[in-house]
């Protein structure tokens, strides 16, 4: 489930000079989208890169003839248009006994507009079920308890469906953990309202670490270390630090992915590269991030692999830069519940395995060590788990 933060940088919390100083934060922090004002989309986008949702703030002002002519990469358009705003939405304007006769209903429901998104304070319980009509219609639904402990988020995770993305709003990182937490699906995105950068960055790593597969690794026994001459290798080079129990999942069966260090360790021999996993031959797979393999030979600058832990706690990366050389190789082989595994990794000091011992280089391995892989009874087509008779040997 791919989770967002937004960012709340409307015209409520302050002058231009305070929302710049705001939106800059977030997009230093990596937030996935900013709320402005329309009035403010351009000046967002000449700030950086990230979508921007625009509260509607004036029922006709977006009426256009065609809505596929409008671009979201025209600097005046925004990814999405919010209504709620100085409306039903947001307290402003009193709910209509009809739902059907609302206003901020009206104009999502039209085909000739381009708002697609709903803000909604949550007030009382008309307004969480005014939140959840909207959500019928609205791509994204943005709700704001004045008070999570009196309105539960968990009636709206629990009754909005998957037709729309349900952001809930936040003032802390803590907040919006709970809010992805929430009857352990949690809500889609969170709506951060806040001027401390720290924060802001605290709110990215939690939907980060929410975002994280976990993984359960296995024990496998190694059965066979051998010479196998000249290969071709590959080290995985990416654009961020691995920590000292961190690397990648590899092997020459997709069902079977072993476990290789990133090169975090000191050596004799070389300096620590705390950027790369040596991973093995160019044939060999790696995972990917949301289960899925990709050659080795096919990594190139600005693809995204996995960097797991030995925990099996998961992150994505950036490639930066693939190295292929020729160097010596080891073939090894292990076997887990019956099933046989193996893999090519260069013949080289600095390469290492996770044993129960810990950190192995592959040289020092030996047939009876064991070895932390993951393993799943599946093949692979295109990098991706089918369920299919395939012989790999």
């Amino acid at each position: 489930m791919t989770r967002s933060v937004w960012l709340k940088a409307d015209d409520s919390v302050g002058d231009w000079e305070t929302r710049k100083r705001r939106i800059t934060a977030g997009l230093e922090s990596g937030v996935d989208w900013i709320l402005v004002d329309e009035s403010d989309i351009e000046r967002v986008r000449s700030l950086g890169d990230v979508n921007v949702a625009a509260f509607r703030t004036d029922a006709d002002a977006s009426l256009i003839d065609n809505v596929e002519e409008a671009e979201s990469s025209d600097p005046d358009v925004a990814d999405a248009y919010v209504v709620g705003k100085n409306g039903e939405g947001d307290g402003t304007v009193d709910l209509p006994g009809d739902f059907s006769g609302s206003a901020d209903m009206t104009t999502l429901r039209r085909e000739d507009d381009r708002a697609n998104a709903a803000y909604v304070r949550i007030l009382s319980k008309d307004h969480e079920a005014f939140a959840e009509a909207a959500a019928d219609d609205a791509d994204f639904t943005i709700v704001v308890g004045e008070d999570w402990t009196i309105i539960p988020l968990e009636n709206l995770i629990a009754r909005i469906g998957e037709e729309t993305d349900l952001i809930a709003g936040v003032t802390t990182a803590e907040e919006a953990r709970t809010a992805f937490e929430t009857l352990e699906l949690g809500s889609d995105g969170v709506l951060l309202d806040t001027d401390d950068p720290d924060e802001i960055r605290r709110t990215v790593e939690v939907r980060e670490a929410a975002e994280r597969e976990s993984l359960d690794l296995q024990w496998a026994e190694v059965t066979a270390v051998e010479r196998t001459g000249m290969a071709d290798r590959v080290c995985v080079d990416t654009g961020n630090l691995m920590e000292h129990d961190e690397g990648m999942l590899v092997g020459s069966m997709g069902r079977g992915l072993f476990f290789v260090h990133a090169e975090t360790a000191e050596s004799p021999y070389v300096a620590s590269r705390p950027f790369r996993v040596n991973a093995g031959a160019v044939h060999a797979y790696v995972r990917t991030p949301e289960g899925g393999t990709k050659y080795l030979s096919e990594l190139k600058s600005g693809d995204e692999v996995q960097v797991i832990d030995t925990d099996g706690r998961t992150r994505e990366a950036i490639v930066g830069r693939v190295k292929i050389e020729k160097r010596p190789m080891f073939r090894v082989e292990a076997e887990l519940d019956g099933d046989r595994v193996e893999t090519l990794l260069q013949n080289a000091e600095t390469i290492k395995v996770q044993t129960r011992d810990g950190r192995t280089a592959v040289t020092d391995l030996e047939p009876g060590d064991e070895v932390l892989l993951y393993y799943e009874d599946t093949a692979r087509h295109f990098g991706e788990a089918v369920e299919e008779s395939i012989i790999e040997k």
